[in-house]
Order: structure tokens, then C-alpha cells, then sequence
């Protein structure tokens, strides 16, 4: 089987993918890789979707937040159109609602706010505490060799992001995750990127929605797929703190508060390696069991 695209070449891929082109003043369309997915995994269309706002807004206003919802699954062998309605451009922040349509209908919308960099109170929680660094913690591709089953799920999407369990990822068997309340990830944008600043949100907009579902059935010891959980996600948000670079690495410190009635919420903080907080992401999901 052929390997999946990794490193460069699959961030340069994923670059390709944020490159939307523009159609009028707030219309934009994307694409997605052909991986053969059933549908748009959620954190490419809301980076696409917060690409689309962020080309309507002063490039010197930097994005500090976003929510958004998933209302239907999207297609990955069509284009999906953006239209962006510019909420307001005040004198220090700039609010953008982003809707991604494909079949005239909408599958996801996002509001996402901009603001004009300024000085202010600063703190933040300490970053946690004893954990190892990501050199020193299993990559996927060491995971894939210890279940050669999965390696077929493993080639068949690009690897973009460098993504390293501290414990067990979520696809493993049923029955070889251990329950935690704590979820851990390295992560990092596995090339190099632009300077660009919204280029490097929307990449970590992407990320983010990688591993945070993760976290619910991480409280369990669940896992996904066959004998464990499927689900989808419902909505996001996500809040950017301080400046950062999505290809250096970060940890996703990421818990679930609540889970019922077949949804999950679980909530995520992002540290840089030296502890600086740089962004916060909060997500609920649909999860149901399955069979074996």
C-alpha cells in the first residue's frame, strides 16, 4: 500500500487545501484531499471556513475566537462554497459570519471575531507539570507498527500534523486503553509554514479537531470504531491567546467535564514547550455505541 504523504509534502497538500480561491468580495471555494473519506473531516472545513472571514478583514486585526457548528455532513469529492457577511468593523474588532454550502445547503457556519493587537492584564494557569517531552513520547507511525490493522487507516489520510499520544491513542482495541481523566498530545504542523498569522491559526483551527473528542472516551477507556464509539462532531470553539507558531510544538492538555444523552463534551488548552498558553478549544460531539 502506498504510504501516506508526511512532512513537507503533506503541509505543502494541506497549504493547497487553506488556498481558497475568491469569487467576489465574500465568496470563496475550497477543496478536499482525495483520501476516499465518506465525508470533510470538521477541522479542514472550519480552517477553510476561518480563512474565507479572515481575507475580508484588515490583516493587521489578528483572530481571537471562534464558534462554530456542524450541520451536515460534507461531501469530499465537491467543492464547498464560503460566504462571508461582515457583522461589524468597529474601531478595535471586526466580527465575521463564514457559511460553508455545498448542494445549496449549508454544512457548517462559524462566527469568529478579530481584534486590533493591544497591551492589557496578562496570566495564565501554569502549563502541566512531569510530562515527557515529544521526543520522547510514541509517534503514530510507532503505534501503527504495534497494530498493523491499522495501518490502512493510517495510509489513507495525509499526515499534515505530527500528532504524539502521551498515553493511548483512541483507535486502539477494545479493551487495550486505559481509563484517564487527562488527555495528552503533542502536536506540531509537521513542515513549515508561512509567516502569515492566520495561516497559522487556520492550521491550528485544523489540529484542533484532531484529538479533542478523544478526551470523552479517554475518561472511559473507550475507544473508536468496532466493540467502542462512533461519533461526529456538533460544535467548536476555539480561542486564541497569544501569539504562536503551529509548526513548533504544542501540548493539547485536554479533559472531558460531562458526558450524556449520547454526547460528549470536552474541553482542551494548548501550551507552547516553554508553557507559554496560547489557545483554548472547547468541542461537544455526538457518541454512540456499536457493536463488535
Amino acid at each position: 500500500m502506498t504510504p501516506p504523504l508526511q512532512g513537507q509534502a503533506a503541509v505543502d497538500q494541506l497549504l493547497e487545501i487553506l488556498d481558497l480561491k475568491q469569487v467576489d468580495a465574500a465568496t470563496f471555494t475550497g477543496d478536499s484531499p482525495q483520501t476516499g473519506a465518506q465525508r470533510v473531516f470538521g477541522g479542514q472545513v472550519a480552517g477553510q471556513a476561518l480563512v474565507a472571514a479572515g481575507r475580508t478583514v484588515d490583516p493587521g486585526r489578528l483572530v481571537h475566537s471562534l464558534h462554530g457548528y456542524f450541520v451536515r455532513p460534507g461531501d469530499p469529492t465537491e467543492p464547498i462554497t464560503f460566504h462571508v457577511e461582515n457583522i461589524r468593523d468597529g474601531r478595535s474588532f471586526s466580527v465575521r459570519r463564514s457559511t460553508a454550502k455545498q448542494h445549496g445547503k449549508t454544512i457548517f457556519f462559524m462566527s469568529a471575531s478579530f481584534q486590533v493587537p493591544e497591551e492589557g492584564l496578562d496570566h495564565h494557569e501554569p502549563a502541566p507539570s512531569g510530562v515527557p517531552a515529544p521526543e520522547d513520547v510514541p509517534t503514530m507511525r510507532d503505534w501503527v507498527e504495534r497494530y498493523p490493522d491499522r495501518r490502512s487507516v493510517f495510509n489513507a489520510s495525509p499526515q499534515a500534523v505530527d500528532v504524539r499520544y502521551i498515553g493511548q491513542p483512541g483507535w486502539v482495541p477494545p479493551g487495550d486503553r486505559d481509563a484517564e481523566p487527562k488527555q495528552r498530545v503533542w502536536m506540531r504542523v509537521d513542515g513549515k509554514l508561512p509567516d502569515d498569522p492566520l495561516i497559522h491559526a487556520c492550521a491550528l483551527t485544523y489540529a484542533s479537531d484532531l484529538s479533542l473528542l478523544d478526551a470523552v472516551l479517554s475518561y472511559h477507556g473507550e475507544v473508536w470504531g468496532p466493540g467502542g464509539v462512533v461519533g461526529a462532531s456538533l460544535d467548536h470553539a476555539l480561542w486564541f491567546h497569544r501569539t504562536f507558531r503551529a509548526d513548533e510544538w504544542f501540548l493539547y492538555d485536554s479533559a472531558s467535564p460531562s458526558a450524556s444523552r449520547a454526547r460528549g463534551l470536552a474541553n482542551g488548552r494548548m501550551f507552547t514547550r516553554d508553557g507559554r498558553h496560547i489557545a483554548s478549544a472547547v468541542q461537544e460531539g455526538l457518541l454512540r455505541r456499536v457493536g463488535a
